[in-house]
Protein backbone atom coordinates (compact mmCIF):
# COMPACT_ATOMS: atom_id res chain seq x y z
CA UNK A 1 0.00 0.00 0.00
CA UNK A 2 1.08 3.68 -0.44
CA UNK A 3 0.54 6.86 0.95
CA UNK A 4 0.43 9.95 0.06
CA UNK A 5 3.51 12.86 0.29
CA UNK A 6 3.13 16.14 -0.33
CA UNK A 7 6.15 18.24 -0.91
CA UNK A 8 6.16 21.74 -1.64
CA UNK A 9 2.96 22.68 -4.48
CA UNK A 10 3.26 18.65 -5.54
CA UNK A 11 1.31 15.74 -4.30
CA UNK A 12 2.37 11.94 -5.29
CA UNK A 13 2.07 8.88 -3.90
CA UNK A 14 4.77 6.47 -2.43
CA UNK A 15 4.78 3.35 -2.00
CA UNK A 16 6.23 -0.21 -1.18
CA UNK A 17 7.98 1.59 1.80
CA UNK A 18 8.38 -1.50 3.80
CA UNK A 19 10.23 -3.00 1.21
CA UNK A 20 13.73 -4.34 2.28
CA UNK A 21 16.41 -2.63 -0.04
CA UNK A 22 19.94 -2.83 2.59
CA UNK A 23 18.75 -6.14 4.06
CA UNK A 24 22.09 -6.48 6.27
CA UNK A 25 21.12 -3.22 8.54
CA UNK A 26 17.34 -3.36 7.93
CA UNK A 27 16.86 -0.16 5.74
CA UNK A 28 13.88 0.41 3.91
CA UNK A 29 12.67 1.76 0.35
CA UNK A 30 11.20 3.96 3.49
CA UNK A 31 13.92 5.02 4.90
CA UNK A 32 15.43 5.87 1.31
CA UNK A 33 12.63 8.27 0.20
CA UNK A 34 13.30 9.73 3.96
CA UNK A 35 16.41 9.98 3.55
CA UNK A 36 16.54 11.76 -0.04
CA UNK A 37 13.99 14.26 1.33
CA UNK A 38 15.73 15.27 4.14
CA UNK A 39 18.63 15.67 2.24
CA UNK A 40 17.43 17.66 -0.15
CA UNK A 41 18.46 21.37 1.10
CA UNK A 42 21.76 19.95 0.83
CA UNK A 43 22.37 18.20 -1.82
CA UNK A 44 20.00 20.19 -4.90
CA UNK A 45 22.82 23.10 -5.62
CA UNK A 46 25.00 20.43 -6.73
CA UNK A 47 22.43 18.68 -9.24
CA UNK A 48 19.83 21.08 -9.99
CA UNK A 49 20.03 22.08 -14.61
CA UNK A 50 21.99 18.31 -14.46
CA UNK A 51 21.02 15.92 -16.68
CA UNK A 52 20.72 12.88 -14.08
CA UNK A 53 20.87 9.16 -15.13
CA UNK A 54 18.89 6.56 -12.74
CA UNK A 55 20.57 3.97 -11.39
CA UNK A 56 17.50 2.10 -9.99
CA UNK A 57 16.52 -1.22 -7.60
CA UNK A 58 12.97 -2.09 -7.43
CA UNK A 59 13.89 -4.81 -4.93
CA UNK A 60 16.91 -3.78 -3.12
CA UNK A 61 20.43 -3.94 -3.67
CA UNK A 62 20.58 -7.97 -3.93
CA UNK A 63 18.45 -7.50 -7.13
CA UNK A 64 18.92 -6.90 -10.47
CA UNK A 65 19.48 -3.01 -11.33
CA UNK A 66 19.14 -0.90 -14.67
CA UNK A 67 20.35 2.26 -15.37
CA UNK A 68 17.73 4.60 -17.56
CA UNK A 69 18.60 8.14 -19.06
CA UNK A 70 15.15 8.39 -20.86
CA UNK A 71 12.54 9.42 -17.98
CA UNK A 72 9.59 7.44 -18.92
CA UNK A 73 6.11 8.97 -19.69
CA UNK A 74 4.28 7.91 -16.53
CA UNK A 75 6.16 10.91 -14.89
CA UNK A 76 4.69 13.68 -13.80
CA UNK A 77 4.68 16.68 -15.96
CA UNK A 78 5.65 19.12 -13.07
CA UNK A 79 9.75 17.08 -13.19
CA UNK A 80 12.05 18.84 -15.64
CA UNK A 81 13.29 16.98 -18.43
CA UNK A 82 16.17 18.21 -21.24
CA UNK A 83 16.17 16.21 -24.25
CA UNK A 84 19.36 15.57 -26.04
CA UNK A 85 20.37 14.34 -29.57
CA UNK A 86 22.21 11.01 -29.06
CA UNK A 87 25.33 10.75 -31.81
CA UNK A 88 24.03 7.36 -33.18
CA UNK A 89 20.76 9.22 -33.90
CA UNK A 90 18.03 10.08 -31.98
CA UNK A 91 17.25 11.50 -28.96
CA UNK A 92 17.25 10.81 -24.75
CA UNK A 93 15.27 13.14 -22.60
CA UNK A 94 16.81 13.21 -19.68
CA UNK A 95 15.42 14.32 -16.28
CA UNK A 96 16.49 17.57 -14.55
CA UNK A 97 15.92 16.94 -10.71
CA UNK A 98 16.18 20.88 -9.64
CA UNK A 99 13.49 20.16 -6.55
CA UNK A 100 12.73 18.06 -3.14
CA UNK A 101 9.76 16.81 -5.02
CA UNK A 102 11.32 15.52 -7.98
CA UNK A 103 14.27 14.26 -5.44
CA UNK A 104 11.80 12.11 -3.52
CA UNK A 105 9.72 10.75 -6.66
CA UNK A 106 12.88 9.54 -7.97
CA UNK A 107 13.78 7.58 -4.51
CA UNK A 108 10.75 6.53 -4.86
CA UNK A 109 10.91 4.86 -7.99
CA UNK A 110 13.70 3.00 -6.43
CA UNK A 111 16.75 5.20 -8.10
CA UNK A 112 19.28 4.92 -5.20
CA UNK A 113 22.43 6.66 -7.31
CA UNK A 114 21.56 9.22 -9.20
CA UNK A 115 24.29 10.17 -11.61
CA UNK A 116 24.64 13.63 -12.90
CA UNK A 117 26.50 15.37 -15.82
CA UNK A 118 29.37 17.61 -15.50
CA UNK A 119 27.99 20.31 -17.39
CA UNK A 120 24.73 21.96 -17.28
CA UNK A 121 21.38 22.05 -19.31
CA UNK A 122 21.94 25.51 -21.17
CA UNK A 123 25.88 24.81 -22.43
CA UNK A 124 25.79 20.85 -22.46
CA UNK A 125 29.27 20.65 -24.09
CA UNK A 126 31.17 22.98 -21.61
CA UNK A 127 31.55 21.72 -18.51
CA UNK A 128 31.95 23.30 -15.22
CA UNK A 129 33.66 20.17 -13.36
CA UNK A 130 36.61 17.96 -13.55
CA UNK A 131 36.95 15.07 -12.12
CA UNK A 132 39.49 12.49 -11.28
CA UNK A 133 38.13 9.61 -9.76
CA UNK A 134 40.73 7.66 -7.54
CA UNK A 135 40.44 4.41 -7.64
CA UNK A 136 42.39 1.52 -5.77
CA UNK A 137 43.42 -1.54 -7.17
CA UNK A 138 43.51 -2.86 -3.57
CA UNK A 139 41.37 -2.16 -0.47
CA UNK A 140 43.64 0.37 0.95
CA UNK A 141 42.30 3.38 1.50
CA UNK A 142 45.19 4.77 3.23
CA UNK A 143 47.09 4.61 -0.51
CA UNK A 144 43.95 6.69 -1.58
CA UNK A 145 44.65 9.16 0.88
CA UNK A 146 47.99 9.89 0.38
CA UNK A 147 47.58 10.05 -3.52
CA UNK A 148 44.89 12.54 -2.80
CA UNK A 149 47.56 14.76 -1.15
CA UNK A 150 49.71 14.12 -4.00
CA UNK A 151 47.74 15.47 -6.68
CA UNK A 152 46.67 18.15 -4.81
CA UNK A 153 50.68 19.33 -4.47
CA UNK A 154 50.40 19.32 -8.23
CA UNK A 155 47.05 20.64 -8.86
CA UNK A 156 46.49 22.50 -6.08
CA UNK A 157 50.23 24.13 -5.27
CA UNK A 158 51.59 24.12 -8.84
CA UNK A 159 49.21 24.60 -11.21
CA UNK A 160 46.82 26.17 -8.97
CA UNK A 161 43.64 25.31 -9.70
CA UNK A 162 40.79 24.96 -6.15
CA UNK A 163 40.37 21.41 -5.35
CA UNK A 164 37.36 19.61 -3.50
CA UNK A 165 37.21 16.92 -2.39
CA UNK A 166 34.35 13.45 -1.88
CA UNK A 167 34.22 10.35 -0.88
CA UNK A 168 32.68 8.21 -3.77
CA UNK A 169 31.33 6.41 -0.93
CA UNK A 170 32.64 3.12 -2.58
CA UNK A 171 36.28 2.40 -2.25
CA UNK A 172 37.90 5.84 -3.21
CA UNK A 173 37.82 9.44 -3.63
CA UNK A 174 36.94 11.93 -6.47
CA UNK A 175 38.51 15.10 -6.91
CA UNK A 176 36.50 17.83 -8.43
CA UNK A 177 37.45 21.19 -9.84
CA UNK A 178 35.46 23.98 -10.39
CA UNK A 179 35.27 25.34 -13.96
CA UNK A 180 34.06 28.26 -15.39
CA UNK A 181 32.57 27.49 -18.64
CA UNK A 182 35.27 28.44 -21.10
CA UNK A 183 36.46 25.50 -22.30
CA UNK A 184 34.19 22.47 -23.99
CA UNK A 185 34.77 18.38 -23.03
CA UNK A 186 37.67 17.68 -25.32
CA UNK A 187 40.01 20.72 -24.56
CA UNK A 188 38.96 19.59 -20.45
CA UNK A 189 40.05 15.97 -21.19
CA UNK A 190 43.09 16.85 -22.94
CA UNK A 191 44.02 18.70 -19.65
CA UNK A 192 42.65 16.37 -17.32
CA UNK A 193 44.74 12.98 -19.29
CA UNK A 194 47.82 15.59 -19.17
CA UNK A 195 48.02 16.25 -15.44
CA UNK A 196 47.34 12.05 -15.14
CA UNK A 197 50.01 11.51 -17.40
CA UNK A 198 52.42 13.61 -15.36
CA UNK A 199 51.27 11.60 -12.18
CA UNK A 200 51.93 8.60 -13.42
CA UNK A 201 55.15 10.05 -14.17
CA UNK A 202 56.31 11.14 -11.01
CA UNK A 203 54.79 8.03 -9.14
CA UNK A 204 55.12 4.94 -11.60
CA UNK A 205 55.44 2.39 -8.73
CA UNK A 206 51.54 3.99 -7.20
CA UNK A 207 49.62 5.85 -9.67
CA UNK A 208 48.67 4.79 -13.19
CA UNK A 209 46.16 5.52 -15.81
CA UNK A 210 45.99 2.18 -17.76
CA UNK A 211 42.45 1.60 -18.27
CA UNK A 212 42.88 -2.24 -18.57
CA UNK A 213 42.66 -3.83 -14.88
CA UNK A 214 45.65 -6.64 -15.55
CA UNK A 215 47.84 -3.16 -16.38
CA UNK A 216 47.32 -1.81 -13.41
CA UNK A 217 49.16 -4.16 -11.29
CA UNK A 218 48.88 -2.79 -7.54
CA UNK A 219 48.49 0.64 -8.45
CA UNK A 220 45.91 3.22 -7.55
CA UNK A 221 43.97 3.89 -10.81
CA UNK A 222 43.60 8.04 -12.08
CA UNK A 223 40.27 7.46 -14.00
CA UNK A 224 39.55 10.96 -15.95
CA UNK A 225 37.42 9.15 -18.41
CA UNK A 226 34.22 10.80 -17.09
CA UNK A 227 35.13 14.36 -18.53
CA UNK A 228 33.50 13.83 -21.54
CA UNK A 229 30.38 14.66 -23.07
CA UNK A 230 27.14 12.37 -22.28
CA UNK A 231 29.53 10.99 -18.93
CA UNK A 232 28.36 10.86 -15.58
CA UNK A 233 29.74 11.08 -12.00
CA UNK A 234 27.99 10.11 -8.70
CA UNK A 235 26.31 12.76 -6.85
CA UNK A 236 27.05 14.71 -4.00
CA UNK A 237 25.03 13.01 -0.83
CA UNK A 238 24.05 10.04 -3.48
CA UNK A 239 23.32 6.97 -1.68
CA UNK A 240 25.24 3.87 -3.06
CA UNK A 241 24.14 0.27 -3.48
CA UNK A 242 26.34 -1.23 -0.68
CA UNK A 243 25.22 -2.73 2.66
CA UNK A 244 25.23 0.14 4.96
CA UNK A 245 24.15 2.36 2.81
CA UNK A 246 27.25 4.68 2.63
CA UNK A 247 27.02 8.22 1.03
CA UNK A 248 29.06 10.30 -1.46
CA UNK A 249 30.31 12.97 0.90
CA UNK A 250 32.17 15.94 0.49
CA UNK A 251 34.86 17.08 3.06
CA UNK A 252 37.31 19.01 3.58
CA UNK A 253 41.33 18.34 2.59
CA UNK A 254 42.50 17.97 6.62
CA UNK A 255 39.83 15.46 6.99
CA UNK A 256 41.94 12.98 5.03
CA UNK A 257 44.99 12.71 8.30
CA UNK A 258 42.17 10.96 10.03
CA UNK A 259 43.34 7.80 10.36
CA UNK A 260 39.52 6.37 10.92
CA UNK A 261 38.37 7.88 7.27
CA UNK A 262 37.15 5.24 4.72
CA UNK A 263 35.26 5.61 1.43
CA UNK A 264 32.23 4.38 3.44
CA UNK A 265 32.32 6.51 6.93
CA UNK A 266 29.60 8.31 6.47
CA UNK A 267 25.74 6.41 5.74
CA UNK A 268 22.28 7.17 5.71
CA UNK A 269 22.11 7.88 9.44
CA UNK A 270 25.01 9.81 10.65
CA UNK A 271 25.68 12.09 7.49
CA UNK A 272 23.12 14.64 9.09
CA UNK A 273 24.94 14.45 12.63
CA UNK A 274 28.05 15.50 10.60
CA UNK A 275 25.77 18.30 8.74
CA UNK A 276 24.67 19.42 12.20
CA UNK A 277 28.18 19.96 13.22
CA UNK A 278 30.05 21.27 10.31
CA UNK A 279 29.43 23.29 7.32
CA UNK A 280 29.23 21.34 3.88
CA UNK A 281 32.52 21.90 3.05
CA UNK A 282 31.38 22.01 -0.45
CA UNK A 283 29.13 25.33 0.09
CA UNK A 284 30.88 28.07 -2.03
CA UNK A 285 32.47 25.70 -4.53
CA UNK A 286 30.63 27.89 -7.45
CA UNK A 287 32.14 31.28 -6.21
CA UNK A 288 35.67 29.45 -7.05
CA UNK A 289 35.19 28.74 -10.56
CA UNK A 290 38.28 29.20 -12.50
CA UNK A 291 39.86 29.09 -16.44
CA UNK A 292 42.16 26.65 -16.94
CA UNK A 293 44.06 28.61 -19.24
CA UNK A 294 47.02 29.44 -16.28
CA UNK A 295 46.82 25.82 -15.45
CA UNK A 296 47.18 24.63 -19.15
CA UNK A 297 50.52 27.15 -19.52
CA UNK A 298 51.99 26.23 -16.55
CA UNK A 299 51.49 22.45 -16.86
CA UNK A 300 52.90 22.66 -20.50
CA UNK A 301 56.01 24.37 -18.84
CA UNK A 302 56.55 21.49 -16.35
CA UNK A 303 56.22 18.63 -19.64
CA UNK A 304 58.91 21.16 -21.27
CA UNK A 305 61.25 21.00 -18.31
CA UNK A 306 60.87 17.46 -17.85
Amino acid sequence: MGEERKIGKHSFEVSNLDKLFFPKEGYTKGDLVDYYERIADTMLPYIKDRPLTMIRFPNGIEDKQFYQKDAPDYFPKWIKTRTIEKQEGGTTNYVLCNDKASLVYLANQACITPHIWLSRKDRLNFPDRMIIDLDPSKDDFGEVKTAAKKIRKLLGEELGLPLYLMTTGSRGLHIVVPMKRTRDFDEVRKFAQKAARLLEQEYPDTMTTAARKNKREDRLFLDVGRNAFGQTGVAPYSVRPIEGAPVATPLDWDELDRSSLSAQSYNIKNIFKRLGSKEDPWKDMSASAVSLTSAIKELNNIFKEN
